[in-house]
């Protein structure tokens, strides 16, 4: 966890980059983390060197090579150690005139000579610092970071992420870090497992499933097979924003995942044929932007579903998307379970009869917001193309721990470690009895199972609260003649009370 100081470090230069006419939290987020890459990447180039150095080899690829730029400006003065010690005025000199130009056009290789998922996302980057002193400011600031600690630039960028508190124009938001820790942990990725998010965004799922990877598994970084796959190959997510892309490769590179899979794509109109049956696990919070028209829409996709519903289009897409056998944990707008359009029916028979339906949990509305208000669940399913859908395990959340207004103030309380305790139950980890406790749960409590039979019955509905079922406790109430008499009693005493006032004012 960074610290209390850092963060008011941080919140600093988030003022200055206002005062300095940069309002906008994703483009603030963006300039610094044009400066946190170039930081990472004389780091890498001083290792490199060290090496060298070591082995007595010579050093190939260098990032920053011999010679000068079309400005007559050495590389390196390019190098964070070099240019974060020249004054303000040079300083954003060098960093517009050669630095940039530099990261955006130069730039495509690594030391190792290899594409690097950030630097290939650089070529269309803007720079927007204006201001000499502001450059300097965010400069000062880095710099006094510990980077060479994983956990702590990777929670600074976190914190910077916190800070994005509007919702993008695509329906776009940043889903809460707390519920997708939940999400991962119950579906639980392995070593060796590809992960896919079709609507990376900040790429929040990834990183959550590289660290839940490496707490749960000590030594995946010491198996040079499992290392490799981590680093180039197990993550995989899709965008079609080109700031959201360079943000969430930056941050992915900051949690220790070298080189993701990070992709501009729009993931409902170009389903590539490599893609299908790829992935072991799916897990996303895709934007509910509403409709689409046919003409944009993969006709792949439209092959599974016919609509133009871009929460309906991207369950399609998972289920595409998935090996058989692969697991899935999204996050959907309430209407797709309840829906009644025929597109909303096929889907959810698709989810019941042919595949396998484990479990919906119901989110308390109020729970994406500063972003929105919308009311929302999580589908866990895994392809089987067979079916296999027996009990659904239902959960009603009533507070994830946190004030469902738009300040989400911390609470004491949180339904959300008893959510993962009880599937983990269900599921058996904790022994047969636990289990069998979690399969007889009286629908009046949190949680319940409702047998596939039930659910296609009432015409595959997976809202809650069409089997929760609600204890009212008996109240008796006074009646009306007693209540008359108390308010008769009431008045006397008034009357009582002025004649009395009026007699001590006489």
């Amino acid at each position: 966890m960074i610290t209390g100081e850092l963060k008011s470090q941080v919140d600093s230069v988030w003022n200055a980059f206002w005062s300095g006419g940069i309002s906008n939290p994703l483009e603030v987020i963006e300039q610094i983390t044009y400066l946190l890459f170039l930081k990472r990447l004389d780091d890498a180039q001083t290792a490199a060197e060290r090496k060298a150095a070591r082995t007595g080899e010579h050093l190939e690829h260098p990032i920053f090579p011999d010679g000068t730029d079309q400005f007559g400006r050495s590389y390196q003065d390019l190098r964070w150690s070099k240019f974060k010690n020249f004054d303000k005025t040079e300083m954003f000199t060098v960093f517009s005139e050669s630095i940039f130009p530099f990261l955006r056009e130069e730039l495509t290789r690594q030391s190792d000579g290899g594409d690097s998922s950030y630097s290939h996302h650089m070529k269309d980057a803007r720079f927007t610092i204006t201001k000499d002193h502001l450059l300097q400011k965010a400069v000062d600031l880095i710099d006094r970071i510990p980077m060479e600690d994983r956990d702590t630039k990777g929670d600074l960028y976190e914190y910077m992420l916190s800070k994005i508190a509007t919702a993008g124009t695509n329906g776009q938001f940043r889903t809460p870090r707390h519920i997708i820790k939940l999400l991962v942990e119950m579906r639980d990725p392995k070593p060796m497992e590809a992960i896919c998010d079709p609507a990376s965004g900040t790429c929040g799922f990834l990183m959550a499933t590289g660290e839940h990877l490496r707490e749960h598994n000590p030594d995946l970084m010491f198996d040079p097979t499992q290392r490799a796959f981590f680093n180039n190959d197990q993550f995989h997510g899709f965008d079609f924003d080109s700031t959201m892309l360079r943000i969430g490769a930056m941050n992915l590179l900051l949690h220790g995942i070298e080189n993701p899979v990070i992709e501009n794509r729009d993931s409902l109109a170009d389903l590539h044929s490599a893609d299908e049956e790829k992935y072991d696990v799916v897990l996303a919070n895709p934007p509910f932007a509403g409709s689409l028209d046919y003409e944009n829409t993969s006709k792949e996709l439209l092959k599974v579903v016919k609509t133009k519903k871009t929460e309906l289009l991207f369950l399609a897409l998972f289920l595409r998307l998935l090996k058989p056998g692969g697991r899935a944990a999204v996050v959907v707008p309430d209407g797709v379970l309840f829906g009644s359009s025929n597109a909303h029916k096929q889907l959810r028979k698709e989810l019941v009869e042919n595949q396998l339906l484990e479990a919906v949990i119901k989110l308390p509305s109020g729970v994406f917001k500063p972003y929105a208000g919308v009311s929302t669940a999580v589908l866990f399913f895994t392809r089987t193309d067979s079916g296999g859908t027996g009990d659904v395990w239902f959960y009603d959340v009533a507070s994830d721990g946190f004030s469902l207004d738009d300040k989400r103030t911390p609470l004491e309380s949180s339904d959300l470690p008893d959510v993962l305790e009880r599937w983990r139950a269900l599921r058996g980890e904790f022994g047969e009895e636990r289990s069998t406790v979690e399969l007889s749960r009286a629908r009046t409590e949190r949680s319940f199972v409702v047998p596939r039979a039930e659910i296609t019955g009432n015409g595959y509905d997976l809202s809650i609260n069409r089997y929760k079922e609600i204890e009212y406790d008996e109240v008796e109430h006074r009646t009306p003649a007693d209540i008359i008499a108390d308010i008769e009693r009431l008045d006397q005493e008034v009357v009582e009370n002025l004649a009395e006032l009026k007699r001590l004012l006489a």
